[in-house]
């Protein structure tokens, strides 16, 4: 994938924090970035899936979303189950 620089402003403390996580975990801060923006927009396009799903068949019930995060809780515990502390750290 091609890539390209860009400059971003951010806070002084921010910056920090970033630098910080990515000295932890061995990668560049660019990449925190980039992981961050990725979950961004697929949060989005998630958010617009549902808005249109409601829109074709009504809103979701209290124990429907309370369904729905039982399941995503569910396959939250599997995945990390099967996943070493040090893929999750």
């Amino acid at each position: 994938m091609a890539t390209r620089k860009v400059t971003v402003t951010l806070s002084e403390e921010l910056l920090a924090l970033l630098g910080e996580a990515a000295r932890e975990d061995g990668v560049p801060v660019s990449r925190l970035i980039a992981a961050a923006a990725t979950r961004e927009l697929r949060l989005r396009a998630g958010r617009q899936a549902l808005r249109e799903w409601q829109n074709a068949h009504g809103a979701l019930t209290v124990e429907e979303l309370a369904m729905a995060r039982a399941e995503a809780a569910d396959a939250e515990a599997e995945l990390l189950s099967g996943l070493s502390q040090r893929d999750i750290a």
